[in-house]
């Protein structure tokens, strides 16, 4: 992630065509080690091309990354998981409300 940071970096500061040396300078300027195979291996996916493109590309593939954590289909299926969820939510509303009522009553 670093190697792609350090290419974004060099890329908005104006080098559009940043070489593995310009990248290796950028990070060893922070501290950070520069791993030669990774800085290859990004320059050589980038060549030639757009680096808005490039951007669109990745938001697309994230778009389609779940995020939501993991979903159980049961015999029900995941509307039932769904259900579940949604009374276990009420539930706790219920219990919090109540200790709230109990609190303002010897407030």
């Amino acid at each position: 992630m670093k190697v792609i940071a350090t290419y974004l970096l060099a890329v908005l500061s104006g080098n559009t065509n940043p070489t593995a040396e310009d990248l290796k300078a950028i990070l060893s300027s922070v501290g950070a080690e520069a791993d030669d195979s990774k800085i290859e291996l990004l320059l050589s996916q980038v060549k030639g091309r757009d680096l808005v493109e490039l951007i669109a590309a990745g938001r697309e593939k994230l778009a389609s990354v779940p995020s939501g954590g993991s979903v159980v289909v049961a015999s029900g299926g995941a509307a039932a998981v769904t259900e579940k969820e949604e009374e276990k939510k009420v539930e706790e509303k219920e219990e919090s409300d109540e200790e709230d009522f109990v609190l303002d009553i010897f407030g």
